[in-house]
């Protein structure tokens, strides 16, 4: 996999976790565990975007 198709693959996760994170928190019955690891998820995804966008600079 190319880094650009990674680099897309991951923002379309970090959007799907975005998302599913909005219904959660507007949600009554989601504990607030549930809540706390999908912002974990999501924080670890934009990291490793980061990070790859970080190495993709300094490659070039």
């Amino acid at each position: 996999m190319s880094l650009a198709n990674h680099l897309e693959e991951l923002q379309r996760k970090h959007g799907d976790i975005d998302r599913e994170l909005d219904l959660a928190m507007n949600h009554p019955s989601v504990d607030d565990l549930e809540i706390a690891s999908l912002k974990r998820r999501k924080l670890a995804i934009k990291d490793e975007i980061e990070k790859l966008k970080a190495s993709a600079n300094t490659t070039h």
